[in-house]
């Protein structure tokens, strides 16, 4: 039975809530429509349905829900939920209860994906893993006449592609723990790269952030498991999972420092001696040297080890080593913008936690001047006043986590009031122009919020695009 069929099958003539019309939603509804299904979009802005793609849509029979009652009367044979959009709202609840069926775009790519899919999550450093996998397979796939896909929490949605998409190909995805909170399906692949409180402002607890986490490898199609053995909770994730388990470290160098002595079918991946290797706890296999890796950064080392463990049988050594000489990295994170008078300015707006943040500062040659602050998303920052203290020449801090964090700079038993300098400026273009005031000739100015952007900025793009824009403009 081909997609098309599949779809129709399963969706002709039944009522089918769209919650959210953003970029991903658009070909859920889409397609949809071309299953035959009854379709209405909800969403909370008022002015959803004044765009040109929402009038093409309600030409065609679908229907507009917008405003504060949006989710007034949820009645639905499938309601189909944007990752921003809590599943435990009242409507919703009510609407399940009386039978709807949960799911989201994410949800049906995975139902219909006709390829393999890998899937890699956790709090930071999955957007470079993620890139990173799909540069190593797309490498091998072309040389055979296939393809390798991205998407998910980064790039274009990948459901419109399912369609040209064959059993030989492969699909990568970035899952962030608001997809996965409602995931009732799982890659064939995982990893986790590691799990540090975040997006406390959206979860109930930390607690419920590690369970959506979790979701990518408790469900059907997951074969094996790639953690991190240095963070706490993916180790312990690792330990309590029946599944094939690679481990990868960055910290120690053997098999038998990093597989727990009780655990069957495990592999290992890290480092000795500048080199990483793979290690089934028979041999180990040399895979790369560390030293030829363009990325700077202990946190692109272990990238580097979660691609490779996600990518094994997939991908060759030799195409591991052709990535590592020549990828520079991801817009946005320790991206050089320029070098003026001496200081070199870097966008790491991508930086939306304070372990981003520390990993930043810690990949750089010498003790950046830092740019801080955002929107607060209930992550505590006396961890990162400590990197402040210890690892900065200066700390401009800006808006709306302004005042937090500089309380936690000002409590912390390594500052004395005079060093590391600190600033408060709430306007975020003053703020890049004052460190950039600081800084002379062989500075570091780093843009690294530690924060997510949405008190001034749509997106941490936006955000770092402004940033160049300013550093440009000195």
């Amino acid at each position: 039975m081909s997609i098309n069929e599949y779809l129709k099958n399963k969706f002709a003539h039944k009522d089918c809530q769209v919650l959210g019309f953003a970029r991903s939603n658009k070909p859920l509804v889409e397609m949809l429509i071309s299953a035959g299904a009854r379709v209405t979009v909800r969403d909370k802005s008022a002015t959803a349905a004044e765009s040109d793609d929402a009038a093409a849509f309600a030409m065609r029979g679908v229907r507009f829900v917008t405003g504060e009652g949006y989710l007034d009367s949820l009645r639905a044979d499938y309601i189909f939920r944007t990752p921003a959009i809590r599943h435990d709202l009242p409507e919703i609840l009510t609407a399940v209860a009386g039978g709807a069926v949960l799911s989201s775009e994410m949800e049906l790519f995975f139902e219909v994906c006709p390829c393999p899919v890998l899937g890699v999550t956790g709090s930071d450093g999955k957007t470079t893993t993620t890139t990173l996998t799909h540069l190593l397979l797309d490498i091998e796939k072309r040389k055979r006449g296939h393809r390798a896909y991205v998407g998910g929490n980064i790039g274009a949605p990948l459901l419109p592609r399912v369609l040209e998409m064959t059993e030989e190909d492969i699909a990568v995805v970035e899952l962030s723990s608001f997809q996965l909170q409602t995931m009732r399906r799982s890659p064939s692949r995982a990893v986790i790269t590691n799990i540090t409180p975040n997006h406390l402002n959206w979860h109930v607890d930390m607690d419920e952030y590690i369970t959506a986490k979790c979701n990518i490898c408790r469900h059907k199609g997951i074969e094996t498991l790639v953690a991190n053995a240095e963070n706490d909770v993916t180790r312990e994730i690792a330990k309590n999972s029946d599944l094939p388990i690679t481990y990868f470290s960055s910290k120690k160098s053997s098999y038998s420092e990093i597989v727990p002595f009780f655990k069957e079918n495990c592999n290992a991946i890290y480092e000795d001696d500048g080199i990483i290797y793979f290690d089934d706890g028979k041999s180990r296999e040399e895979i790369v040297h560390t030293s030829d890796i363009l990325l700077p950064g202990r946190h692109n080392v272990e990238n580097y080890m979660a691609a490779i463990a996600l990518t094994r049988g997939y991908v060759s050594n030799e195409t591991v080593r052709e990535v590592a000489a020549s990828f520079g990295g991801v817009e946005h994170r320790l991206e050089l913008v320029r070098e003026k008078d001496g200081v070199k300015y870097y966008n790491s707006s991508i930086d939306s936690s304070p372990t981003r943040t520390a990993a930043a500062i810690s990949a750089l040659p010498k003790a950046p001047i830092i740019i801080l602050g955002g929107s607060d998303k209930n992550i505590p920052f006396d961890g990162l006043a400590k990197d402040v203290c210890q690892r900065t020449k200066a700390a401009i801090v800006t808006g709306e986590s302004a005042q937090k964090i500089l309380a936690e700079i000002e409590k912390c038993p390594l500052y004395d009031g005079r060093a590391p300098i600190v600033k408060h400026i709430s306007d975020f273009d003053e703020a890049v122009k004052a460190a950039a005031e600081i800084a002379e000739s062989g500075d570091i100015v780093l843009l690294s919020p530690a924060c997510a952007s949405f008190d001034r900025f749509k997106d941490f793009a936006e955000r770092g695009d402004h940033f160049r824009e300013i550093v440009r403009g000195l």
